[in-house]
């Protein structure tokens, strides 16, 4: 049983499909909870719906429509009740320099993973009132210092982080816990073609040791799972990242110190690869659009 929620509450997961979002889905529902996945891969959701070990409910959706997403909200209480846990974790990315990447595309990534996460605090913070529940919005440690050529994901994760904080103070009061959950590198998909690109796998190079290490989803998973118990404002996964928060300040020039490192030993092609989606599920969210 979870220390915070006792089972039989309900969850809800986006971006479930895959990655991250169906790792949380299975540590949550292993944990107790009664689990609503939902993503736009509906064959997908449902064999990680079936894997799971307690009760669950697959729902594809596309997160950015909001009229789906209040029939998505009105359809999973229908099922297993209001929820106690919401976990906004659909996201998808695009690697390439600004110049060259689609405005379409580039527009996509912000509406995902931004407008996204913040129409399904809409829709469900009805749910989440009444049941005193916590939202747990996932970010990245792009949000502490922009990388070159992730121009779109950086900028919705930073957003994403300051939407978090905007509606933690509003919610606050009705009993409403907002948390932040800030991933590094982790090894899904989307992360074995990003070091395929070969600007990004200079600038990882780059990064000290620790900070290169790739942690398995399921782990990340139980680290977001333990900061769903707590309510706690803010997850890192890996935990030594809360050690860089007094840092921030220092982040963005350390980036673009080792981005010129990175570049100088580039030719303009290398540098000026086209852009494009990242992992399976980016591909499936673009494809479908």
């Amino acid at each position: 049983m979870a220390a915070g929620y006792p089972d039989g509450r309900v969850a809800v997961v986006t971006g479930a499909a895959r990655g991250v979002g169906a790792a949380v889905a299975r540590e949550l529902s292993a944990r107790g909870l009664r689990v609503v996945l939902l993503g736009r891969e509906r064959e997908t959701l449902r064999e990680v719906a079936r894997s799971l070990p307690g009760d669950s409910y697959s729902l594809e959706a596309d997160v950015t429509d909001e009229a789906a997403m209040r029939e998505v909200a009105r359809s999973s209480a229908a099922h297993f009740g209001p929820a106690s846990v919401v976990v906004a974790n659909a996201g998808i990315a695009v690697a390439g320099p600004f110049s060259g990447c689609d405005a379409a595309l580039w527009n996509r990534v912000i509406e995902v993973n931004l407008s996204g996460s913040a129409t399904t605090a809409r829709v469900f913070l009805p749910q989440l009132v009444r049941t005193r529940g916590y939202l747990l919005q996932v970010a990245s440690t792009a949000a502490f210092g922009s990388a070159p050529m992730m121009s779109a994901y950086c900028a919705s994760k930073a957003g994403v982080e300051s939407f978090a904080q905007a509606l933690r103070a509003e919610v606050e009061p009705d009993g409403v816990g907002v948390g932040i959950a800030y991933l590094h590198w982790t090894g899904t998909d989307m992360i074995g073609e990003l070091d395929d690109h070969v600007v990004l796998r200079e600038l990882r190079r780059h990064q000290p040791g620790p900070a290169r290490r790739v942690h398995d989803a399921s782990q990340v998973a139980a680290w977001l799972a333990r900061g769903v118990e707590r309510r706690s404002a803010a997850v890192y996964a890996p935990p030594w990242l809360r050690l860089v928060e007094p840092l921030r300040p220092l982040l963005p020039h350390l980036v673009a110190r080792a981005a010129r490192r990175s570049f100088a030993g580039m030719s303009p092609d290398e540098r000026h690869r086209g852009a494009g989606v990242l992992g399976k599920g980016g591909r499936a969210d673009w494809n479908a659009g």
